[in-house]
């Protein structure tokens, strides 16, 4: 969709056309739904926060003044819902790179039965990786969170970032350089994909699944369609270079939002929550 065409579906859909507001919240929805699984670290959490977010964008879609795209006011508006979320599931069992770490050197793994379920093993190895990269983002804090996530996966521009996290691109760049290296130093000791770390998603199918933290009954990830983030999002014109350790972020997919969530946004237009939603903003 470009300016010309945003800036027209804007306009219809403030002045009440369901079409054209259908269509914006479609046109944002995987931009929505792939901050949200990175910042919260679960499937089903990121679903739950995306719904809310969207209603967000529908019920304030009048205040949108147009001074920037909508992809940067929508990600304002959503790094400002999920760094203050607390019904996530890492917002009640919170998370440290030692606690990680210490559960990876303790070798608790070792002794784990063979819990695959017939489920094929490289399948499980592939979403327990890319399970595991989301959790791993829980150790920072939810600011560090949504610095790192916008630099290293969705790629923005660093004055855009700043304009999203509200500081200066200098701040943002500085924020960004101390969190890489943070991640950086956890990667490196721990972590089998970074070629010197101790882990492997390999040895440690079975004690994921022993410990809940990998249902073979329900693989997330390799159920959803995935995609590039620069599908996503038009400012992923990112002039810092990233460094090698955050490659291994920005090799895993974003994801096309799951159907169930597009269905969702069509019953909610046509339901009475949209009708009450719109009259309340019309209210104001």
């Amino acid at each position: 969709m470009n300016a010309e065409m945003e800036r027209q579906w804007i306009e219809k859909a403030v002045c009440g056309d369901k079409e054209a507001l259908e269509a914006l919240l479609s046109s944002v929805q995987d931009l929505v739904f792939n901050l949200s699984l990175r910042m919260l670290g679960t499937v089903l959490d990121a679903e739950d926060a995306t719904q809310e977010i969207l209603i967000q964008v529908m019920t304030h879609l009048s205040s949108f003044r147009q001074e920037s795209s909508l992809s940067t006011w929508v990600f304002r508006i959503a790094v400002n819902h999920l760094k203050h979320y607390r019904k996530g599931m890492f917002a009640r069992q919170s998370l440290s790179f030692e606690m990680y770490g210490e559960d990876i050197v303790s070798g608790r793994e070792r002794d784990v039965a063979d819990l695959r379920s017939g489920v094929d093993k490289a399948l499980l190895e592939q979403e327990l990786k890319l399970s595991c990269s989301n959790v791993m983002l829980q150790c920072l804090s939810p600011e560090e969170r949504a610095v790192y996530i916008l630099g290293t996966m969705f790629r923005v521009d660093s004055r855009i970032a700043a304009e999203i996290l509200e500081t200066t691109p200098e701040a943002y760049r500085q924020r960004l350089s101390r969190v890489r290296a943070k991640m950086g130093a956890f990667l490196r000791e721990y972590c089998g994909l970074s070629g010197t770390g101790m882990c492997s998603c390999e040895r440690r199918t079975n004690y994921a699944v022993a410990t809940h933290r990998l249902n073979p009954a329900r693989l997330d990830y390799s159920e959803m369609e995935p995609c590039r983030y620069d599908e996503l999002i038009s400012c992923t014109n990112a002039m810092e270079q990233l460094d090698d350790l955050s490659q291994i972020f920005l090799s895993f997919s974003a994801y096309r939002t799951p159907k169930h969530m597009s269905d969702w946004i069509r019953k909610m237009m046509a339901g009475e929550a949209f009708s009450a939603l719109a009259g309340k903003e019309e209210a104001k």
